[in-house]
């Protein structure tokens, strides 16, 4: 039986595929602090906010992450190196979360703008993360080898799952202590901008080789190419109807932890609990997804995350509230099937995608599907009209969906 192979010493030697896992490792912490489905649902909640804006702050993080990418992948095309705009992009980022933070203190005399101003600092974040996305993995899929690529990804995700538990276990204090809020909230934050700045920082330093020459495009090209890549490639046509039904799917995952709060009864210092069960299970849940990619591929690993998935808003709907250590099932499920998705998504694309034309194939993937991960918006209107049982289960005939879609994935090489 075929080991998971853990990184050479020689892979370690080298300078940026090291600095590629310890940026992964510090934005993990960064992640913890940042959790859109527990630690912000939770602060915008405290603030009055309805269901439909909670269930904004994941597509706001998830959607404007990818709807750029289309215009970013014609701004790069012709670019022999792309990590100057990766650096540009990060400084944007790094002021956005000061922003946020500076929102938390100066503005609680008013909960409505401050709320106000929080999410357009979460949207001018989301944005700079997408221009800076595609050049990550362009960077990425240059500088480490495709034989490298399952041992690296699981690499920062196993030891990045293990200090977003740290995290976990830091928001769970802080959030029991005497710090009122939103000032709680203030230092989660300000230790997630720290993390974030220095993650950026680290990757920035990588060495990347210059691309070939390619002829300039530009947004209306890209767009244009659309179609035509899709009707081209049935492989990656497959692909986007799996991952738009995934995206349409997650419409129920910023309602775990409100749920639990508000309906079930919990207590606040449960969040850093969720918290703790959604990123300490990354880390062993991480080491059997690079197996699988390993021996079966990406294709194998999504169609065993989409069941996993299913398996959080059946548990949601099923636990009863004063089980609460039970109802942590919940975000173990949902952590399992998102290092699965991370991992899996990542691989396939990288795979699929011809090397002239990379850019485009991940900036049309993740602009398409950056549209549909807005679908927690819909969820939220659902919970305030039918209720949050209603959310969890439409979520879970949209994963029942999405397994049964992935069975037409291309297999790996």
């Amino acid at each position: 039986m075929r080991r998971l192979r853990l990184p050479a010493p020689s892979e370690w030697a080298d300078s940026n595929y090291r600095l590629g896992v310890l940026n992964g490792w510090i934005v993990y912490i960064g992640d913890g602090f940042f959790n859109s489905s527990i630690v912000l649902a939770a602060f915008v909640s405290k603030l009055g906010a309805p269901n439909t804006v909670i269930g904004l702050l994941p597509a706001i993080q998830g959607g404007g992450w990818m709807l750029p990418q289309i215009l970013v992948a014609a701004l790069i095309r012709a670019k022999p190196y792309k990590l100057p705009v990766y650096r540009s992009a990060a400084t944007i980022r790094t002021l956005s979360y000061l922003w946020m933070v500076a929102s938390t203190v100066l503005l609680i005399s008013n909960p409505s703008l401050l709320l106000v101003s929080f999410l357009l600092g979460m949207i001018v974040n989301a944005l700079a993360s997408g221009v800076s996305g595609l050049p990550f993995l362009e960077v990425v899929s240059k500088v480490i080898a495709p034989p490298k690529r399952a041992a690296f990804f699981g690499t920062r995700n196993l030891f990045g799952g293990i200090l977003a538990f740290l995290a976990g276990l830091v928001v769970r204090e802080v959030l029991a202590s005497p710090i009122p809020f939103p000032y709680n909230y203030t230092v989660l934050l300000a230790f997630g901008t720290v993390a974030y700045t220095v993650g950026y920082a680290l990757f920035g330093r990588i060495k990347e080789q210059p691309d070939p020459p390619l002829p300039p495009s530009n947004v209306k090209a890209e767009l244009a190419a659309i179609p035509v890549t899709l009707r081209e490639d049935p492989h990656f046509r497959a692909f986007l109807g799996v991952r738009l039904l995934l995206a349409f799917a997650s419409l129920g995952d910023p309602f775990y932890a409100v749920f639990a709060l508000r309906e079930l009864g919990m207590p606040s210092s449960m969040l850093g609990v969720f918290l703790m069960a959604l990123s300490g299970a990354a880390p062993l849940s991480n080491i059997l997804w690079t197996r699988v990619a390993q021996r079966r591929g990406s294709r194998r690993i999504i169609r065993m995350a989409a069941v996993v998935a299913l398996a959080a808003p059946l548990l949601a709907l099923v636990v009863p509230g004063d089980l609460p250590f039970l109802y942590l099932l919940v975000f173990v499920s949902a952590s399992v099937a998102g290092t699965g998705f991370n991992l899996g998504h990542t691989n396939h694309l990288l795979n699929l995608a011809p090397p002239d034309r990379r850019g485009r194939y991940i900036g049309t993937l993740n602009t398409l599907v950056g549209a549909a991960l807005f679908a927690p918006v819909i969820g939220g209107f659902l919970a305030d009209r039918f209720g949050y049982r209603s959310v969890f289960v439409v979520s879970i005939v949209l994963y029942a969906a999405a397994w049964w879609r992935s069975g037409r994935l291309r297999r790996d090489a």
